[in-house]
């Protein structure tokens, strides 16, 4: 389960920022996952609940935006919804296919409480 060294990333991460920022406790996390990531996100909200334990981030809320898959045919042009990469245009049917988002994973945002709120 690589998703479990992926939240470990994750908060150290976002302590190291949170740390830079002067913050006592990460209260939220958002995340972008897309859906040709290659991670799970119900596996990922586990791991990170495990991984939280005892962390700056141990209380804070995880969201996971999820952006659909986007082929694009490199022959046509025409973008399309995919959900591998293996995938045929279904304009042209070109097997010639670039992906275009859906392949995302980043800290979006890291909302923390500074000593003394």
């Amino acid at each position: 389960m690589h998703e479990m060294s992926i939240a470990l990333s994750i908060i150290e991460a976002v302590e190291a920022k949170a740390r830079e920022e002067g913050a006592e406790r990460i209260t939220g996390i958002d995340l972008v996952v897309g859906k040709l990531a290659g991670i799970q996100p119900e596996s990922l909200r586990f791991c990170f609940s495990a991984a939280a334990k005892g962390s700056m981030a141990e209380s804070a809320l995880l969201q996971i935006e999820e952006p659909e898959g986007i082929g694009e045919c490199l022959e046509c042009g025409r973008k399309f919804p995919v959900s591998f990469y293996y995938a045929e245009c279904p304009d042209c049917r070109s097997l010639k296919i670039g992906i275009v988002s859906g392949e995302e994973f980043r800290i979006q945002t890291i909302s923390i409480e500074e000593e003394g709120d």
